[in-house]
This record gives structure tokens, C-alpha cells and sequence, in this order.
């Protein structure tokens, strides 16, 4: 049966993730994003809102408040709300790492506040009625964070902390993407011991998406964790799935639905990493509908109240082609009409 919620998201920075000018996938603008996924439409269904990466092109973090609202206006007039926001906490935009000196870790809290004011405008403007502040340790690779695991767990963890405090007193909530490339985030067993390590769910939650948590199985970059082996059957499979889930969804406070093909993405800086790939990918090793349920049960008790659609470093080709986004948008529903609620 169909439902009303949660409700239907497109991610905006597949438009940047990925993308250089210069080449064959240059920077994809947010005007641009923003008609392909108002294009999109299944049987009278359409997108309901977005979710959104605060950094350049799209959005300067150190932007006005005016100019801000600017944005909350253009994002508005397509009908759409904002849900969850990404955090610029990366070295290279706002921050740095969270396992890093006292600078880097002053820099990452510094992305976390700047979030969480644009956040307040968003809210206040109305364009905005709820969803979390993404983020992630910022620490790409996991040789260094494997000199002294616990640690430098505890390193983070200490940064986490700082971060959730800034975002409690903005009224907000953080959620911590898990995925392998990230030092103390890329196992699923490595991801509920910071978790843990941080004990204010409340505040600081987990996001789980479809792709990312999928090479947790495999045991990527954390050999000594993984569920599955090469040839495992689907009892196996499910088996596992359940195993990581149960452990993993009482944090869970935001939802990616993605798709992936056992491979990780291998490219550049961006090695070993989740690889997304299309919603109806023949290679695709997820059924998206059934995966989503074991994340799912239970997601309004959570405060859950969209899903978003994630899929990184598709070609501009793919993404400027709207049947691309309709076939995602067809997926969405699926899942919605299997574990949605009214």
C-alpha cells in the first residue's frame, strides 16, 4: 500500500562529489540539481525535498544570512523542503581532521557551528522542518588511525563530543556516516565502538546508507570484521544483514537508499571507498527494497522522517539524463510503499 511518509529526498551533491571543472564532469550546479529532481515524476509522485552539502559552488558556509535565505527561497519554490545538511568538515572546505591536532580538530568544530547557523536559517525561514547535520571523522585512510586504535578512537570520539555539544545547544542533531574510507568509521564493529565511545544518541546518531554499509559485509579496509565471504549464499547474506543492523539501527537517525555492486569505488584519492551505483543497475548485489526494512523498522521512534537518495560519482551524462532521476524516484516509492508509515 502506499504511504505518506517518510518523505521522498534527492541528495544535491552528486551535482559536486566527484566532479572537477575542466573534464568531462565539471561541477553540476545547484539550479541545475535542483530542476533535474522537480523534473522527476511517477505516476503523479514527485520529490519531496532535498538534502543539502554546504560548500562551494552551492553554498559559500560563510554566506550571509540573507544570501542564505536566498537559497531557502530558491529551494522553496520548487515545493521542495530541506532535510539533512553535510557538514563541510573535510580538509579542504571548513575543517580538518577529527583525529587531528588542536587545529584540525578546531576547524572541524568550526564547519559543525557554521552548519548549525545555516541550519537556524533554513529553520526559521520554514523551507526546513527537521532531518540531521551529517558528518564524519575527516580522516581519509586508516593506516595512521591504526597505529594506536583505541586511541585515536578515543581521539575522535573526544572531537564527536565537542561537536555534539555545539549542535544540542543549536537544537540539532549529528549523524556520523559510516563508510570505509573513514579512520574509526570504516567497519561496522569499528563504527558502534565510536558510537559508543561517544554515548550521547540523543545527539549524535548514526546514518546508514544502503551502499556504504554493504562493503561493511565484505569486511573492506577491517579484514578481521567482516560477516561475508566471496560466494555466500542469500540465507548468509541475510544472516549478516541482520547481524550488522541489529547492532547499528538503534543509532540510526538518517537514511541513504543507494545501491552497490561489491566493488569499491578505486580512484585517485577516493580509493577504497563506497562505489553507488544506479537504482536499476543489473550488477547491483542489493535487493534496495528489502535492505531498507532492516534499517527502516522502527524509524519513526528514531524521529526519522525522510529518506534520501544517495548516488555519488555517477557521470554528468547519467545525471543530466531525467529518466535517470524517474527510475530513482520509482525505487524511492518502492521503498516508502514497503516500510512507510502514515
Amino acid at each position: 500500500m502506499s504511504h505518506a511518509s517518510p518523505k521522498l529526498h534527492n541528495a544535491m551533491w552528486p551535482g559536486l562529489v566527484g566532479k572537477e571543472d575542466g573534464t568531462d564532469n565539471p561541477p553540476i550546479s545547484l539550479d541545475r540539481m535542483l530542476e533535474l529532481t522537480a523534473g522527476a515524476e511517477v505516476n503523479g509522485t514527485k520529490f519531496d525535498g532535498i538534502d543539502y552539502f554546504l560548500f562551494l559552488p552551492h553554498t559559500d558556509p560563510d554566506a550571509s544570512d540573507d544570501d542564505i535565505k536566498a537559497i531557502a527561497d530558491k529551494i522553496a519554490s520548487y515545493g521542495f523542503s530541506v532535510g539533512s545538511l553535510v557538514a563541510p568538515v573535510w580538509p579542504g572546505t571548513v575543517g580538518d581532521s577529527a583525529m587531528g591536532d588542536e587545529e584540525s580538530t578546531s576547524k572541524f568544530l568550526s564547519a559543525v557551528e557554521k552548519a548549525c547557523r545555516i541550519a537556524k536559517i533554513f529553520n526559521d525561514h520554514g523551507v526546513r522542518k527537521g532531518g540531521v547535520i551529517r558528518i564524519d571523522s575527516a580522516e581519509f585512510g586508516v593506516e595512521q588511525w591504526k597505529e594506536n586504535p583505541e586511541a585515536n578512537t578515543k581521539k575522535i570520539a573526544a572531537t564527536f563530543k565537542a561537536a555534539a555539544k555545539i549542535a544540542a545547544d543549536n537544537g540539532e542533531r549529528l549523524a556520523a556516516e559510516g563508510e570505509i574510507c573513514w579512520a574509526g568509521m570504516h567497519s561496522w564493529r569499528d563504527m558502534l565502538n565510536l558510537l559508543e565511545e561517544v554515548g550521547m544518541p540523543e545527539t549524535l546518531g548514526f546514518q546508514a546508507d544502503l551502499a556504504h554499509t554493504y562493503l561493511y559485509l565484505m569486511g573492506y579496509n577491517a579484514p578481521e570484521h567482516a560477516l561475508l565471504q566471496e560466494g555466500y549464499s542469500d540465507e548468509e547474506f541475510y544472516a549478516a544483514y541482520k547481524q550488522m543492523t541489529d547492532a547499528l539501527r538503534p543509532w540510526t537517525i538518517d537514511f541513504h537508499v543507494a545501491q552497490n555492486d561489491g566493488t569499491v569505488h578505486g580512484a585517485g584519492s577516493h580509493d577504497k571507498t563506497g562505489k553507488h551505483c544506479p537504482a536499476d543497475d543489473p550488477n547491483g548485489k542489493l535487493d534496495i527494497v528489502k535492505c531498507s526494512g532492516y534499517w527502516l523498522e522502527g524509524a519513526q521512534e528514531r524521529g526519522i522522517n525522510h529518506i534520501c537518495w544517495d548516488g555519488c560519482m555517477f557521470p554528468n551524462s547519467m545525471l543530466e539524463t531525467q529518466e535517470t532521476w524517474n527510475t530513482i524516484l520509482a525505487k524511492m516509492i518502492e521503498v516508502r510503499d514497503a516500510h512507510g508509515w502514515d
